[in-house]
């Protein structure tokens, strides 16, 4: 559970929750006793509370698609990490920044890769970085609100002429749905990403590539000076 700090008196303190209290999984997790709780203070070395909470977040999305327990998805994707990464083994109560966002950018991959719905909370909460940017491009979801089979859109402009001749090497691109990309329009590049704070991003060779917005014959073509 995750809460503001709402007010101090004396040696009480009151927390504002982010949701409502899940009176089951309170009493499941203190095993049916009063629960203690603590109070954590970012000091901006070690796992912040914001990053543990979108952390949770993902690791309960997957929990809720494939039936286990927010505990059971926590160790296996710790197990999958480590195994993949050949990371040493942490724990989310005072891990570095450094290894949650690691951590992080691992569960987002897996939710991209093996399609596992994101609820809109969790969706809202995950910062439009070039990591989500570059993965909503992969995976053709709108940066926006996650819904899938959305477009690629040119940020750049690249005019009526014949796309194909563009060197989209040094163009910048958004995934977006039909509705945002019909916003973007609307309300001009500039202002739509200020208003939604997204970052279009470049990108990679590979990616142009296997998205079908350049070949490689193309970029050879490009570079030869034809």
């Amino acid at each position: 559970m995750f809460g503001k700090l709402d007010t101090i008196s004396g040696e009480k303190v009151t927390i504002k929750l982010d949701d409502q209290l899940n009176l089951d999984k309170l009493v499941k997790y203190a095993n049916g006793k009063t629960p203690t709780v603590e109070l954590q203070i970012n000091d901006g070395r070690h796992i912040s509370p914001d990053q543990r909470k979108k952390i949770f977040a993902l690791l309960g999305d997957m929990g809720d698609y494939t039936g286990y327990d927010d505990r059971e998805t926590e160790i296996q994707m710790k197990y999958l990490y480590y195994r993949k990464t050949g990371a040493e083994k942490f724990s989310m109560a005072n891990c570095s920044m450094s290894q949650a966002n690691r951590f992080l950018a691992f569960l987002l991959d897996f939710c991209f890769k093996f399609d596992i719905p994101f609820k809109t909370k969790t969706w809202d909460m995950i910062p439009t970085n070039y990591h989500l940017a570059v993965m909503c491009l992969r995976y053709r979801k709108c940066v926006i609100c996650g819904q899938p089979h959305s477009d690629i859109d040119h940020y750049t402009p690249v005019g009526r002429g014949n796309r194909a001749l563009v060197d989209h090497r040094n163009l910048y691109f958004e995934c977006l749905c039909r509705k945002h990309h019909t916003e973007r329009h609307q309300l001009g590049a500039k202002s739509f990403i200020e208003k939604y704070h997204i970052r279009p991003v470049k990108l990679s060779e590979a990616d142009l590539i296997s998205l079908h917005i350049m070949t490689r014959k193309r970029m050879h073509e490009i570079d030869q000076g034809m």
